[in-house]
């Protein structure tokens, strides 16, 4: 365990063993984290981001610097880090702190100005995101605010929106999310144990119908209706 200690110089083998330890001690504390961590990346987040890499980044280059001091400097963090999340959920002061309420950048088809410089962006910035969102016109906005993770979330008028099953008076269908069976030549028992089939069922429908097997399947789904729809491996 000397690599895990402050060295003159270290050898090939103990650069290694401290990336591999490096590595999985942040996988862990991003995991400890959270989800959100990851996907949302607000304020907090985003401190909490910036500060991990740098700790645990100088160990990783520096032999003088063991890594006993980063691993209680990050766990001491991930502790601060998981209090101020619950502080968050149960503080509503504490929670605009850290992510501020929405700032309305369109309404009624006008842009506010004032809003603009407060977020700090551009008219061209804010007309990029509208295109993303399929939207030609500004007039045609009812509310578009900057949401606190950096992104812009757009409300159209009444008469631009996409006409719903409920407007066209159709009779709604229950939703349902086609379940995976078969992934990369693969079959994932997990899904399949959803399902009131077997495995046998699946390689008889593969062949009967496909006349294909396990192994020549990209991708494979049931969905409601039993319908069973398969995607090959391109040919090469």
């Amino acid at each position: 365990m000397e690599f895990f200690h402050s060295q003159e110089s270290l050898t090939a083998i103990q650069w290694i063993l401290r990336a591999i330890i490096a590595f999985f001690f942040l996988l862990f504390a991003t995991k400890i984290m959270g989800q959100r961590s990851i996907s949302q990346l607000r304020l907090l987040d985003f401190a909490m981001a910036i500060t991990l890499g740098n700790i645990i980044a100088h160990p990783l280059s520096d032999e003088g610097l063991g890594m006993k001091g980063s691993m209680i400097t990050m766990t001491v963090l991930v502790l601060l880090y998981l209090i101020g999340v619950f502080i968050s959920l149960k503080w509503i002061a504490f929670r605009h702190l850290i992510d501020s309420p929405p700032i309305p950048l369109i309404k009624n088809g006008q842009i506010i100005n004032a809003n603009l410089r407060k977020a700090r962006i551009s008219v061209d910035l804010l007309l990029s995101e509208l295109r993303k969102e399929k939207i030609e016109e500004v007039q045609n906005v009812a509310l578009a605010l900057w949401e606190p993770d950096g992104s812009i979330s757009s409300f159209l008028h009444t008469p631009y929106q996409t006409p719903t099953r409920a407007d066209m008076n159709l009779q709604p269908e229950p939703f349902f999310l086609p379940i995976v069976l078969i992934k990369e030549g693969k079959i994932d028992y997990h899904e399949l144990n959803k399902t009131k089939h077997s495995e046998q069922w699946l390689k008889g429908q593969l062949k009967a119908i496909h006349n294909l097997e396990i192994k020549d399947v990209l991708l494979a789904t049931v969905d409601q209706k039993d319908n069973l729809h398969v995607f090959e491996y391109e040919l090469k």
